[in-house]
């Protein structure tokens, strides 16, 4: 991604954060990322860490109208997915790539319930779902603009995300065509 467009996605989400009067805590984490395939505006986000301890994690998701989390599973965090404004969807999938023909029990606003491989929940906001490992699931905000939060236990971004498409890399190479409006994540511990 080049820093122009990664600054234009920062400051697209800090309006819509002030917008909706949802307050960062000083020296958020911020994360811009097009998971490597080039397409920020079909998949991508932009993501703030708010906590990253041992015990859980927390982040808050800034994402735009069929922006998409691409598919992937997690073998020890275990998440519940928020709408926070707006309306997303998120897509569940049990078993492995290729072999989606499983059922599952997910729990979506603290009831649980049978689900199909494929089945589509849509959240409003307050709306949440619990995903724990190893559930393949991709989310996508239907609404113009959507704050998704995630609060999961121990995030590991670089050891525990597995995407179904081999393409998809975690953070993405940023080419300077312009000064960094902030630091990202993955610039903070590179350097």
């Amino acid at each position: 991604m080049k820093r122009s467009e990664v600054n234009a996605a920062l400051a697209r989400a800090m309006r819509c954060f002030a917008e909706h009067e949802w307050a960062l805590p000083p020296n958020p984490g911020w994360d811009v990322t097009d998971f490597g395939l080039g397409d920020f505006s079909r998949y991508g986000a932009v993501l703030v860490n708010l906590a990253q301890e041992e015990e859980y994690s927390e982040k808050v998701i800034y994402m735009t109208y069929r922006q998409a989390i691409p598919n992937h599973c997690h073998r020890r965090k275990k998440e519940d997915i928020i709408c926070r404004v707006g309306v997303i969807s998120v897509q569940l999938f049990f078993g492995q790539p290729g072999k989606w023909d499983a059922e599952g029990v997910i729990q979506i606003n603290n009831v649980k319930r049978p689900h199909r491989s494929g089945d589509v929940v849509h959240l409003r906001a307050g709306e949440r779902v619990t995903i724990p490992p190893p559930v393949y699931h991709e989310f996508w905000a239907l609404s113009d603009e959507a704050i998704v939060g995630e609060v999961s236990t121990k995030n590991d971004d670089l050891h525990d995300n597995f995407f179904v498409n081999p393409r998809v890399g975690r953070f993405p190479k940023v080419e300077e065509d312009e000064p960094p409006l902030v630091w990202l994540v993955s610039e903070r511990t590179a350097g």
